[in-house]
């Protein structure tokens, strides 16, 4: 007699919200946001604000990422000034990630400057910022950004390493071991993480 088990499959993640600003920066890598975005759309419910650095803009259009987000923020324009600005951007949102982040908002945010909107953006926020990193290993294992990302710790921001692997160098013109952005599934699962527990954290206590 022949018996047969049945499996379950794996539930679906719940879906969660919240307010999530992310700021791109200007590394090559911002070229897959797109990517990250599509990952965290079939779970996220709540609104999506890109803010771009003019570097970024170089790398990736805002029309483009446009079609991912609720808004997409370049500061370019004076005209947008009153409304996108450090304080708005910092109050309206309940997440800041920055994906990519390159050694230099890095620095800027860790010695307290604000080259750019997004860094004082950074600076004015109340709510949780979380740094994902990208750029090459020998600009990584410098004292220098070693020096930063302690800083940063320290100051109560959080930072979600690059993961290790292969990637195609084209000044090179060959593959090179290195740090990788994580992938978009780690982002999305680090963003609900972050998001959950804030909720959690502002949610009237109920008696």
């Amino acid at each position: 007699m022949s018996t047969t088990t049945e499996t379950t499959a794996p539930a679906e993640p719940s879906a969660f919200g919240g307010r999530l600003l992310i700021g791109a920066t200007g590394a090559g890598a911002v070229a897959l946001l797109p990517a990250y975005l599509s990952a965290l759309r079939p779970h996220f419910t709540g609104t999506v604000t890109v803010f771009m650095t003019h570097t970024a803009t170089r790398f990736l259009p805002p029309h483009t990422v446009a079609l991912f987000a609720d808004r997409v923020v370049t500061g370019e324009s004076a005209d947008t000034w009153p409304r996108d600005n450090h304080v708005s951007l910092a109050a309206e949102h309940d997440l800041i990630t920055v994906l990519p982040a390159t050694a230099h908002t890095l620095s800027a945010v860790a010695t307290g400057a604000a080259p750019h909107l997004l860094a004082a953006t950074v600076l004015q926020a109340t709510a949780p910022v979380v740094f994902f990193p990208v750029m090459s290993g020998e600009m990584w294992g410098t004292a220098a950004v070693r020096r930063n990302i302690a800083q940063l710790r320290a100051d109560g921001h959080e930072i979600v390493d690059p993961v290790r692997g292969s990637r195609y160098d084209v000044g090179l013109g060959t593959f090179v071991e290195g740090p990788l952005p994580v992938p978009p599934p780690r982002f999305v699962a680090e963003v609900r993480t972050r998001l959950e527990a804030r909720t959690r954290q502002t949610a009237p206590a109920t008696a």
